[in-house]
């Protein structure tokens, strides 16, 4: 079965769940059949971010809709592209997912264009054309050449605040350290609460962007510099 019959779906998330210990999670690469999830996950992280709301105009009919079916073509564009995708399981319940674009994915802001078709005809031409705007722009202000982009993160509503997006974090950064050139991890953050989250990684403030209308903060995680002993 093909990503995209997985991510057409709609999950819901049960919020009653319910968990105390963390200690056996484990961070993998996502497989085709966890895109539905990861989708469901991702909609509810980014549902209330300014920017989002002002890219799909959340004040017109429809903004759910809207949101969702971006957020589907991007991880079916993510999958084509092999691009890394990383999920947090307990046993086989995925609760936390973070999408990364590798320094020469393919799948840059110009997007192929079975992407942009897609994207023209779920979100809309302004919806789409802001997308691809916000991550040139973004790119621009990133301190460096070659380096890895956070494009989402998002943790179940109902495993918040219990250290799984640090996890995530420690996740990522071994991403980023695969590939020996690339010079860290660079995020827009549009959410002022997240700030401290990426602060405590160890992300540094490179200056404000605006998007839209929409102001938010340009971060960036350098590669760690190793010394040799001896």
């Amino acid at each position: 079965m093909s990503a995209n019959q997985y991510a057409s779906d709609v999950v819901v998330l049960n919020p009653k769940f319910k968990k105390t210990s963390y200690n056996d999670v484990k961070a993998v690469y996502l497989a085709a059949e966890d895109l539905k999830v990861a989708g469901s996950i991702l909609y509810q992280a980014y549902h209330d971010d300014p920017l989002f709301i002002d890219i799909f105009q959340a004040e017109k009919e429809g903004y759910e809709s809207r949101l969702r079916a971006a957020i589907r073509e991007e991880l079916n564009a993510f999958w084509s592209a092999k691009q890394p995708m990383i999920g947090l399981f307990d046993e086989d319940r995925l609760l936390a997912v973070a999408c990364l674009l590798e320094p020469n994915a393919d799948i840059g802001p110009g997007r192929y264009w079975h992407w942009r078709l897609k994207m023209l005809l779920t979100a809309g031409f302004f919806s789409t054309k802001q997308m691809l705007e916000k991550e040139q722009k973004v790119r621009e202000k990133i301190p460096g050449n070659h380096f890895h982009m956070l494009a989402f993160i998002g943790v179940r509503p109902d495993h918040q605040h219990h250290g799984l997006g640090h996890k995530l974090m420690s996740a990522i950064d071994s991403v980023m350290l695969e590939i020996p050139d690339s010079e860290g991890v660079g995020v827009y953050v549009t959410l002022p609460k997240c700030l401290s989250f990426f602060e405590h990684g160890q992300y540094q403030m490179v200056g404000d962007l605006q998007v839209g209308h929409i102001t938010g903060q340009i971060m960036f995680r350098p590669r760690p510099v190793i010394h040799s002993i001896g």
